[in-house]
């Protein structure tokens, strides 16, 4: 809990790309393209009349097709891009994008989160409900309503099906498209933009000059429909405007222009659309949240090349200008406790605590401090206690967990985990701790189960089925859970058949 931006170690520390997307790197033409719906700049004044979507009985790809393939695009993405296992971080993307799907005209408005650990400001949204934020993303937004802006953007081109029309125009095939997508995203988190710029060849050109005519609809759309979710959401519309003249302003002073930019140019034509559009909108007072503050502090943290010159920036912010000063002050506690000064970092956020005792983010700085001092008990109460007053929350579930996992109550973690496994199945992050339980709980078959687990939702199907073998060998002599097992491997078998088609 100490690192607010701590990463699980990966299962294969990022395996080469699973067969068929090999080829995908080195023919991103259609795929970076694609990759968070890319677009051009807008030639076009005129007001959009956005399209009545069909199903797969109007040519278009299916819902269900859409949902299935984007399962399996998030399962291998992960298995090659680190993501972030900071339970505050995640539950404050999930409630953001989840507040925003609530207004905007997404028909299934179940999105599926995954934060890249990555310093690039980038966004980006894959057919079938997947969401991509990096948390690069939070240190070039300066508030709540610009972050916004741009999940609202990604959740228009979702909720506008421009993936499943670009195949219809393009009469193209699904697979090589996600499979270009997968690769080029890939790419933008880990070599950068630049590398997957430079995969486009010259024997592409003509499709990515078609492919360029025909985003700039979808763009235009994905705009409107952006904006349009900001104001009906409560927030400011001019949001969008703004953010998109911070992006146009960090290619003038940035070595490198964000990743964003790499697939959603902007120019001074496509800001000027975009305050327009805004100007059109009810008037909305411009509102700042602190959460997002106090997760851009956690990020900025991380991004330091050490706690030590963290403390010095948040000292010198709290001493004189902040954009908060109460994430000033928590980042600075963070860094103090991630100095080993537990008692320097609780005269820090006590003012905090004071003010808010039972806010989720204080409690487990506090809840830290105590861990460092191997005061266990009070770690472990104080977390309860949160837990108690807010039940399912998401960072106090895993706080807790983990604080009995180090102070060695391991079938107290056991319980928390198994329980909260069935909550969350598609976390990673939860069956990975679930399965260091199990093992220190003494439960061999538990773990295999859960790492099994946690292999699948990382795409590492060879691991995941080695690790159901283990387990049905050892429950021969318990029915229940060796059909369950052996249940569950068919159904990994057919994943990783799958996967191959790829």
């Amino acid at each position: 809990m100490t690192d607010p931006q701590t990463t699980l170690p990966h299962p294969s520390d990022k395996l080469p790309l699973l067969h068929g997307f090999r080829t995908a790197l080195t023919a991103l033409g259609i795929g970076l393209l694609l990759a968070a719906t890319p677009i051009t700049a807008s030639t076009e004044s005129e007001e959009i009349r956005l399209p009545k979507l069909g199903d797969s009985t109007s040519g278009l790809v299916s819902r269900t097709r859409e949902k299935e393939l984007g399962q399996m695009w998030l399962r291998i993405f992960r298995s090659q891009v680190r993501t972030s296992s900071d339970a505050l971080l995640q539950q404050y993307v999930e409630k953001t994008v989840k507040g925003l799907a609530e207004y905007s005209p997404l028909e299934d408005k179940h999105i599926d989160v995954v934060v890249v650990n990555n310093e690039t400001m980038n966004a980006f949204a894959v057919p079938g409900g997947i969401m991509g934020v990096h948390t690069g993303l939070f240190l070039f937004a300066k508030n709540e309503d610009q972050f916004a802006s741009v999940i609202a953007h990604e959740l228009g081109h979702l909720s506008q099906r421009h993936y499943a029309r670009s195949l219809e125009a393009q009469r193209n095939s699904t697979i090589p498209t996600l499979a270009g997508m997968l690769g080029a995203l890939v790419i933008a988190a880990t070599a950068g933009g630049d590398a997957g710029l430079a995969a486009i060849t010259a024997t592409q050109a003509a499709a990515l000059d078609s492919q360029l005519r025909f985003s700039r609809k979808n763009e235009q759309e994905a705009d409107r429909v952006g904006i349009e979710t900001l104001a009906k959401s409560g927030r400011d519309p001019n949001a969008a405007g703004e953010m998109f003249e911070q992006m146009l302003k960090a290619t003038r002073y940035y070595r490198r222009p964000p990743e964003f930019l790499l697939t959603h140019p902007v120019t001074e034509k496509r800001i000027a659309d975009a305050k327009l559009r805004s100007q059109r909108m009810a008037d909305v007072p411009p509102s700042d949240s602190r959460d997002f503050h106090l997760m851009r502090a956690r990020i900025r943290l991380a991004t330091e090349p050490t706690p030590q010159q963290a403390i010095k920036r948040f000292q010198a912010e709290l001493d004189g200008i902040s954009d908060n000063d109460d994430a000033a002050r928590y980042g600075l506690a963070l860094a103090q406790i991630a100095t080993g000064k537990p008692d320097t970092a609780l005269d820090t956020l006590q003012p905090l605590l004071d003010k808010e005792p039972s806010k989720a983010a204080f409690v487990l700085a506090r809840a830290d401090i105590d861990l460092m001092r191997e005061d266990y008990t009070s770690a472990t109460g104080r977390l309860q206690h949160a837990l108690d007053r807010n039940p399912g929350d998401h960072a106090l579930t895993m706080g807790l967990a983990n604080a009995h996992f180090k102070a060695g109550n391991y079938l107290a973690a056991e319980r928390i985990l198994a329980k909260y496994s069935r909550v969350r199945k598609k976390d990673p992050s939860v069956w990975y701790l679930l399965a260091e339980t199990h093992g220190l709980a003494g439960d061999i078959v538990g773990v295999h189960e859960a790492r099994a687990e946690y292999y699948i939702l990382n795409g590492v199907f060879d691991k995941a089925l080695q690790h159901l073998r283990h387990g049905i060998r050892m429950t021969k002599n318990n029915y229940q859970t060796h059909a369950i097992l052996e249940q569950r491997m068919k159904e990994v078998i057919k994943m990783q058949e799958k996967a191959k088609e790829l």
